[in-house]
């Protein structure tokens, strides 16, 4: 894969936040606060920080799964393909 630059990385995160909070705010039944709280406090989130994780290619249903999983088990995998 190739290297992304800091600007590239920030950028994509700013698209792909709002839309996992969205899937989050939906499943949940939260309202956007409450739904973007809970994910910046959550370990998948500070993961998705980091791009030397290379979970930011995994698309918004996806990570919201592993967020799911997270707050259901307090763990959450990584699929293969990362």
């Amino acid at each position: 894969m190739a290297k992304i630059t800091k600007g590239q990385f920030q950028t994509m995160l700013i698209f792909l936040i709002p839309q996992v909070v969205k899937i989050i705010a939906e499943k949940y039944k939260k309202d956007q606060k409450t739904a973007t709280r809970l994910f910046y406090n959550s370990e998948l989130y500070k993961m998705l920080e980091r791009e030397s994780t290379k979970i930011w290619h995994f698309s918004p249903l996806t990570l919201f799964t592993m967020f799911d999983e997270e707050t259901k088990t307090g763990n959450f995998n990584i699929p293969e393909e990362c």
